[in-house]
């Protein structure tokens, strides 16, 4: 079996030497045992772990969830339907993120729209409207 450095693994996986140490720290990726010349030396499978790591993430997965998607897939009792559940459950939160920006988007706005942009900022309608919600 192929042995990589951790240099090797990061540069294969388009990520920096301290995501694979992150990665490690968060139980992500095992972290393999010292070679007698002190180095560490990553199997190969640890280049596609990473790359998963990365996809999830960029679907919107937070590393705890990673994590359980990747128990998931050596549990021998998992199903398709299970990771189908997992990913369901995300979109509907990804939903609520939507919701939640596009009601700040609105608010900011309207904050934006109810400012000249001129005067003294003490008197910002923008700044005022933040410190009455803030005091409330």
């Amino acid at each position: 079996m192929e042995s990589l450095t951790i240099g090797q693994v990061a540069g294969l996986a388009e990520v920096g030497v301290e995501t694979i140490r992150f990665y490690e720290r968060r139980g992500l990726i095992e972290e393999p045992p010292r070679r007698a010349s002190g180095y560490r030396q990553y199997p190969r499978e640890a280049v596609a772990r990473i790359r998963f790591i990365r996809r999830a993430k960029g679907l919107g997965f937070s590393l705890q969830e990673i994590k359980e998607l990747l128990a998931l897939r050596v549990d021998t009792d998992t199903t398709c339907a299970d990771v189908k559940g997992r990913a369901t459950t995300k979109i509907v939160d990804i939903q609520h993120k939507i919701e939640t920006l596009e009601r700040m988007r609105g608010a900011l706005e309207a904050l934006v729209a109810s400012c000249s942009g001129s005067g003294p900022l003490s008197e910002c309608p923008i700044l005022e409207a933040m410190d009455t919600e803030i005091g409330e």
